[in-house]
């Protein structure tokens, strides 16, 4: 080999600290929170510069963080003082220590820096942002550097990480901290919430194999109105009228759909047409529904201690809820034998209660009510299960998140009875596919009445509760039967 060709192989082998000696320049990042950490480094003589390591801010965010426990000391504790005023004084602070630490910055790095320690020293770190953002439903911490949340349906992928997981689990503990729970080897699983009622569950190694994961799911401040459904398309003003005046009339409504699909949303909404006179329960596993009626008594599932006792299930909740002379019981979601408990209250003079149950059909409702009836470990014949269900449940709403990660009730659908066998389902309201998509990706379709006038309507006109003949417009072809 030339030697001009030996000496090109070395200069490709060369790492780019010896290029850098050479009088090339070196491949080092220039986004401010390195730049700002990067030491200058003397070209007299040959030396080994090594990377700026990836933590190089959070050395200055640690400093920071330090000094601001150091200044504000007891005020953290301070009871007299609100959040606000906590973190204007936090703000300030951070403010002179970092023009102490004589770091150049821009205005926008400047504040950016305050935001985060302020975030890490009082709220939760990284996701604090997710948290105060309201167009965000829900964030899910895969591990310490991803970080996706849910915005209108639709789940991305953020810039947002944690320093380390030791610095995840310090947040996954400050919430559960708040409400009493404990999350370590010992019990590497947890279900909590924050103080806005958001539900939070955590999982840490060894269940999570990839590192510590926390998914968050976000609830309004301002508990969502019909107005605000029917605006979103997921109902109808007509569907609304019917819906209203079934909650009136005291069925007993299930609200069936898949995972994230807005069950307890709609719950939310069909609770607010409950009369204010009513004595309403809510039976839940953590406290999500917004129950805006005075007269109501808000019970809420304990998971067993460290030594595996006194656990509360909702099965326990159901039973004594009927001791409490309930005008209408709200269960959060029906997930195991307490179903069975839930439909021979409705079956004994507690009508008009609601629930919700994951299933992808009102069909699908049906046949899960019967598995989670089968798990109260009752040895009851299948018939005898269906002709509970039968007549216990009126109305089953399906509501569904379609392909454009909006929300849809899809189908409104009476219980009629037993043929049979079988329990027999009549649609009353079906979701339109047909108008398609449109040039936003969103579906055009919306649910329209199939013409078929429920039996329940009977009892509308026993309480004198009317609706308008538009609600059942023949609209579509009555094949809503199942």
């Amino acid at each position: 080999m030339r030697l001009s060709e030996r000496m090109n192989a070395a200069r490709q082998q060369q790492s780019p600290a010896e290029t850098s000696v050479l009088g090339q320049e070196p491949q080092v990042p220039v986004a401010l929170e390195e730049a700002v950490q990067l030491a200058p480094v003397p070209v007299s003589k040959p030396v080994e510069v090594t990377a700026v390591p990836t933590d190089a801010l959070a050395g200055l965010k640690h400093r920071a963080a330090n000094a601001l426990f150091d200044r504000m000391g007891a005020r953290f504790n301070d009871s007299t003082l609100t959040e606000e005023d906590l973190r204007a004084a936090a703000r300030e602070e951070l403010g002179q220590i970092i023009d102490e630490e004589q770091v150049p910055l821009s205005p926008e790095e400047r504040r950016r820096l305050i935001r985060d320690v302020a975030d890490d020293v009082m709220g939760y770190g990284p996701l604090q942002r997710f948290l105060d953002d309201p167009s965000v439903t829900e964030i899910m911490v895969n591990r310490m550097d991803q970080i996706y949340v849910e915005r209108k349906g639709l789940v991305t992928l953020t810039d947002g990480r944690f320093s380390s997981e030791e610095h995840l689990r310090k947040v996954i503990e400050r919430i559960v901290s708040k409400v009493g729970r404990r999350i370590d080897e010992s019990s590497p699983l947890v279900d909590a919430r924050l103080e806005d009622g958001s539900r939070v569950n955590a999982v840490i190694p060894p269940l999570a194999v990839n590192g510590s994961s926390l998914t968050i799911r976000k609830f309004s401040k301002v508990p969502l109105t019909v107005q605000n459904l029917i605006s979103y398309g997921t109902m109808t003003p007509e569907m609304a009228e019917l819906l209203d005046a079934c909650v009136k009339a005291k069925l007993n409504i299930i609200v069936s759909g898949g995972t994230g699909t807005g069950k307890t949303t709609l719950l939310n909404v069909l609770s607010s047409f409950l009369p204010g006179t009513d004595r309403i329960v809510t039976i839940e596993d953590a406290v999500e529904l917004q129950i805006q009626q005075q007269h109501v008594v808000r019970l809420e599932s304990r998971p067993p201690n460290t030594e595996g006792k006194g656990a509360v299930t909702i099965r326990d909740l159901l039973r004594n809820s009927l001791r409490m002379r309930p005008d209408r019981i709200v269960v959060g979601e029906v997930r195991g034998g307490e179903s069975l408990d839930m439909l021979q209250a409705m079956n004994t003079g507690h009508d008009g209660s609601l629930s919700t149950v994951h299933s992808n059909s009102p069909r699908d409702a049906v046949a899960r009510l019967e598995t989670l009836v089968l798990m109260a470990g009752m040895d009851l014949p299948l018939r005898a299960i269906r002709e509970q269900i039968a007549s216990a449940v009126d109305l089953i709403i399906q509501i569904a998140r379609l392909r454009d990660g909006s929300r849809r009730i899809t189908h409104v659908t009476e219980v009629q009875g037993m043929e049979g066998d079988v329990v027999t389902l009549q649609d009353a309201f079906v979701f339109d596919y047909s108008a398609g998509v449109g040039s936003d990706g969103r579906f055009l379709g919306k649910p329209v009445p199939t013409g078929i006038r429920p039996r329940f309507i009977e009892r509308f006109e026993d309480m004198g509760i009317t609706v308008s003949p538009a609600v059942f417009g023949q609209t579509m072809n009555p094949a809503g039967r199942h």
